[in-house]
């Protein structure tokens, strides 16, 4: 079954990011408007900063160039079991080594039960992103999890590519026995990609969803049943003279997002059930929550042809295009020494002492800094209510404007900050502990994943 509405998660990543970034100062950046030198890295949100900007996610093709973008981390075949928030880290910390995390949040992502992780969103947020930090060149990935529930409420397992192929299972609360099927090539809208896969209940029901993706055909499945097979044979657009068809190194996304927001679109508003209900029955502890069990990987290899500079360690990008076969593999170094640093300059470090070391503040802040985190901590992005984001209160992350600590030289931060969700009752039939929420010292305004109509 299509949809005359279709909406491209990569497209509305700018679009209602905006929304949440009118203080911020940072540089625009898209098509035509390439990021300039002072701050060189173009977010996937259509910012410009450093630091993070430059790490997973940086568009290369809208970056001041090429090389703003910090090469990112090749596959790594695994079974992710989500027993915990020790392979987590915050993306106020995360400097690239993909040794120290697998994963990057955006966020509360709150432990469960033992063997479980739930991506939260509370009142006054815009939910959390879980990123992996490696990436996937062709592979099959799965997520075994259940959605969230509740009109304006959307639960999403996506394949994001740094140009923007996209390839996504999206659950809309208000219909929890159908995925979205979706396919998107360099952000490029096209109004036939989605068909809906029945399902029995999401959210109460746990599921394996698989994306099977390969040089010439693409499969999505649930538990094991393909439901939807798309060969690329079957996407040559006359317009573009190519393959309409995801083709480059992409990141695995998780998200738990509000796009039922008064400041979105109405058309969003519609496709996702209409606005969100923040005392609705289907949260629990105050928060709405998706359940994320397992996540593996099986990566395949890189398609014919691509061009490998002697090394296994990094994807990054030789043209523009943006295409399969501008892709080269090298032993790129994927670190930044330091939040202000860039993929033009990775060894960057204001802070860096004498003996090579980095302190762990800056002991001033320059005028005209750029941004460095495209993204803050704690209970999630702040909405578009005006209300200040809520935070867990166990630590208070610096500001991403100001933040240039070289917070990657220890271990991976527990994304969580230690909290323990706990969903339904306790067995005496009281209603058990939420994760303690305050008003947050807010870290800096961030780009916020939710969904634009796209007509």
């Amino acid at each position: 079954m299509k949809s005359s509405h279709t909406f491209s998660a990569a497209a509305a990543l700018i679009a209602t990011f905006s929304l949440a970034t009118a203080q911020s100062n940072a540089p625009k950046c898209g098509p035509g408007s390439p990021c300039p030198q002072d701050a060189p890295c173009c977010s996937q949100y259509g910012q410009c900063g450093a630091g993070a900007y430059c790490l997973g996610g940086c568009d290369p093709v809208n970056s001041f160039n090429l090389q703003s973008c910090v090469a990112a981390p090749t596959c790594k075949s695994a079974d992710y079991k989500m027993d915990g928030t020790k392979d987590i880290m915050k993306n106020t910390e995360y400097l690239g080594d993909a040794s120290k995390a697998n994963w990057v949040s955006s966020g509360t992502v709150a432990e469960y039960n033992g063997d479980s992780v739930l991506l939260t969103m509370a009142p006054s947020t815009v939910g959390t992103l879980l990123s992996s930090t490696h990436y996937v060149w062709y592979g099959k990935i799965s997520a075994t999890m259940t959605t969230s529930q509740g009109k304006g409420v959307v639960t999403a397992f996506i394949l994001m590519s740094d140009v923007k192929d996209e390839i996504d299972f999206e659950f809309v609360g208000e219909d929890v026995t159908d995925a979205q099927s979706n396919y998107y090539w360099q952000g490029v809208t096209n109004y036939e990609n989605m068909e809906k896969l029945k399902t029995t209940d999401s959210r109460q029901n746990v599921h394996t969803y698989t994306i099977d993706w390969q040089p010439d055909q693409l499969t999505w499945a649930i538990d094991d049943k393909v439901m939807r097979t798309l060969k690329k044979s079957d996407t040559w657009n006359e317009t573009s003279g190519a393959f309409n068809y995801p083709q480059t190194p992409s990141r695995i996304q998780l998200s738990l997002w509000p796009a039922g927001l008064p400041s979105n679109g109405e058309g969003t508003i519609e496709w996702s059930g209409g606005l969100v209900d923040w005392d609705s029955p289907y949260m629990q502890n105050g928060y709405y929550f998706a359940m994320i069990n397992d996540v593996s990987v099986e990566c395949y290899d890189p398609p014919s042809g691509f061009s490998n500079d002697f090394g296994d360690k990094a994807y990054y990008y030789l043209d523009s295009a943006g295409t399969n076969n501008t892709v080269a593999i090298g032993n790129n170094d994927t670190t930044l020494a330091s939040f202000r640093a860039t993929g033009n300059d990775p060894k960057f470090d204001p802070d860096a002492k004498a003996s090579g070391t980095s302190s762990s503040k800056s002991t001033s802040t320059p005028t005209n800094q750029p941004e460095t985190v495209p993204g803050i901590s704690g209970g999630g992005n702040a909405a578009s209510s005006g209300q200040s984001p809520v935070d867990t209160g166990s630590d208070d992350s610096s500001s991403s404007s100001s933040s240039s600590s070289n917070s990657n030289s220890g271990s991976s931060s527990n994304a969580g900050s230690g909290t323990v969700f706990s969903q339904g009752e306790a067995s005496d039939g009281t209603s058990e502990a939420a994760p303690r929420i305050i008003a947050g010292s807010a870290v800096a305004l961030l780009g916020f994943f939710a969904v634009a109509l796209m007509m």
